[in-house]
């Protein structure tokens, strides 16, 4: 059992989110054994047990990939950043029940934003990482970690405990803007044409009445935030004044972090502020130059930066520096990371660094498909995504696919094609195929999503992303 020991992998890093989770293995050396993607094993969705399963099965198949054989032990330590990790109690209850899977030897559990943050840290040698990640996807959160090792957080439950930011939010305020312009309660704003053109619908009344009906999934306006992006940079005042409003919220997030850490005031260190998730990974000028105007003014000093590496990248990080890794394991293990554009979302699929596998994601879980809308709201703002003529989107109804098809699926009988709300698309199959050297290290972009109709489906090759979402129970209601 010592030999076998002695050869299990260092660290077996964990990305546990509501929409996927990514799972690697690393040596101690920083070297990257295997990494896999599967569903979401948030606690809050499928209970500590049923998280537990599912995350089994994601790990197995990550110690076949890099042929592990150890009975029961799959690395030395394993560091798990997981959404719905929001409590003490919350992860000291999945730590235990990682013990409980004789994984490893040793185990840690932190909510998933300090895994964002990680992964936005490159200390000196001999320096710990430290410093304030702010993540802004479907929700918001924010994570601090003193130099002496103190640590700060939210709660982040929604609206119940101070939050506004985040793809839900900002979807249901371009709605309500675009209805009150429209029935004549506000001002008028290009939000109202934009936003029934992107349904493909005649009125911001149709999109409203679809929703209520379950015509159109509730999840669907997390896509809205593409064209609040579309406006804001187009001068419309409504829409740059919800940019604004979410860069307050940001820079309140970080500066009250800094505050609770002491790391505000004269003498205090420079802080580095991790921007991270779909929409500040973005970089849309208009919201970043807010938040750094925002921040210099008040906490002068401190350093935003926009990271775009995968949060289980920072896992990974996090057990290495558990370990006492040398410095060359952080560098090593950030090579071997397919670095993804920012803002593009991935469709759940990644490739394989050593052998060039394309793999997908197992789309078998009650209530995925609306997880995968989810990740995937909002995060088209980049690379050719946008569409400088937001009139375009009803021409483009057709060819919308719901997150989750594959491409040999979108062929259906025309009868299956309008779904009932509670009826879920097949989820994507993707099966390993040949090395391609043209591929290399790119990841493959497939079913790029338009939200609406599940006719159509768009491929390209592009670069993944990967989007940690907080857990964000209650939008917020006009």
């Amino acid at each position: 059992m010592p030999d076998a020991r002695a050869s299990l992998p260092a660290v077996l890093a964990i990305d546990g989110g509501n929409s996927k989770t990514d799972v690697a293995l690393v040596a101690a050396d920083g070297s990257l054994l295997a990494s896999v993607r599967g569903p979401g094993t948030n606690q809050e969705h499928h209970g500590v047990d049923g998280a537990m399963q599912i995350l089994g099965e994601i790990v197995a198949e990550a110690a076949a990939k890099a042929g592990v054989t150890s009975e029961g032990l799959v690395a030395r330590h394993i560091s798990s950043c997981l959404a719905g990790a929001d409590l003490p109690e919350e992860e000291e209850q999945l730590a235990a029940a990682l013990r409980r899977r004789g994984w490893s030897l040793t185990s840690a559990v932190a909510n998933d934003t300090f895994a964002v943050l990680r992964a936005g840290l490159t200390p000196s040698p001999g320096q710990p990482a430290w410093g304030v990640a702010v993540t802004c996807g479907a929700g918001i959160n924010c994570a601090g970690l003193a130099p002496d090792g103190r640590t700060t957080r939210f709660l982040a439950l929604g609206r119940l405990t101070g939050d506004w930011g985040g793809g839900w939010y900002l979807g249901q305020e371009v709605m309500w803007w675009a209805m009150r312009a429209e029935d004549g309660r506000g001002p008028d704003t290009a939000l109202r044409p934009a936003t029934a053109a992107y349904f493909g619908l005649p009125t911001v009344r149709d999109v409203a009445i679809g929703i209520h009906l379950g015509r159109i999934a509730r999840a669907e306006l997390l896509g809205l935030t593409t064209v609040l992006f579309e406006t804001a940079s187009a001068g419309d005042a409504a829409a740059r004044d919800l940019l604004e409003r979410l860069a307050e919220e940001v820079t309140a997030m970080a500066v009250t972090t800094m505050r609770r850490l002491g790391l505000t005031g004269p003498g205090a260190l420079g802080t580095p502020v991790v921007l991270g998730g779909g929409l500040l990974a973005a970089r849309h000028p208009l919201l970043t130059a807010a938040i750094e105007r925002r921040l210099a003014a008040a906490a002068p000093g401190a350093t935003p930066r926009v990271t775009d590496t995968p949060p289980v990248t920072g896992a990974a990080l996090l057990g290495l520096d558990y370990l006492g890794a040398a410095p060359d394991a952080e560098r090593r293990l950030r090579a071997a990371t397919v670095t993804p554009l920012p803002g593009e979302a991935a469709c759940q699929v990644i490739v394989d660094q050593t052998a060039g596998l394309h793999r997908g994601v197992r789309g078998d879980r009650p209530g995925e498909d609306e997880a995968m809308l989810a990740q995937l709201g909002g995060h088209r703002l980049r690379g050719g995504g946008l569409r400088r003529d937001v009139g375009k989107r009803a021409r483009c109804r057709a060819r919308r696919v719901r997150v989750g098809v594959a491409p040999d699926q979108v062929a259906e009988p025309g009868r299956q094609l309008e779904r009932g709300p509670r009826i879920r698309d097949h989820g994507a199959d993707l099966r390993p195929v040949p090395h391609d050297a043209r591929v290399g290290q790119q990841a493959l972009l497939v079913g790029r999503p338009e939200r609406g109709d599940r006719r159509d489906v768009e491929a390209r090759e592009g670069r993944a992303e990967v989007f940690p979402f907080p857990q964000d129970r209650q939008p917020r209601q006009p």
